[in-house]
């Protein structure tokens, strides 16, 4: 069964979040020879994707995978709620496992960061 859990954005931040996924006995679960992958959606019965992420595991060894969005893709992700989901696939195999669901809450931004310069 997969995790739950819910996600904060802020339009125009930069998004990174590290998850740990763990084995029925509380062991970090081996993750060399997988990949990731992860979108979101404004329903679970939309076909449109509205976010994907950049996924990757980060540490094999001890489960830990990562989830990021650049400042510029969060701009343009319209304020709101989605639903995500996140799988993993074991290289050469069919065997491809939902991990990880929830929802997702945007709040919208005030900066356009386009138009900034940071000193």
């Amino acid at each position: 069964m997969a995790g739950y859990q819910d996600i904060f954005l802020n339009q125009g931040e930069t998004f990174l979040t590290s998850v740990t996924l763990d084995d029925d006995y509380g062991n970090p679960y081996n993750l060399n020879y997988f990949s990731v992958a992860s979108q979101a959606k404004t329903s679970y019965y939309t076909a449109n994707v509205a976010i994907t992420f950049n996924s990757s595991v980060y540490d094999a060894n001890n489960g830990i995978i990562q989830l990021q969005l650049d400042a510029n893709t969060t701009s343009n992700i319209a304020p709101g709620n989605y639903v995500y989901d996140v799988f993993i696939q074991q290289a050469n195999t069919a065997l491809v496992t939902k991990v990880l669901e929830g929802r997702i809450f945007v709040n919208p931004g005030v900066t356009n960061i386009s138009n900034i310069r940071f000193e």
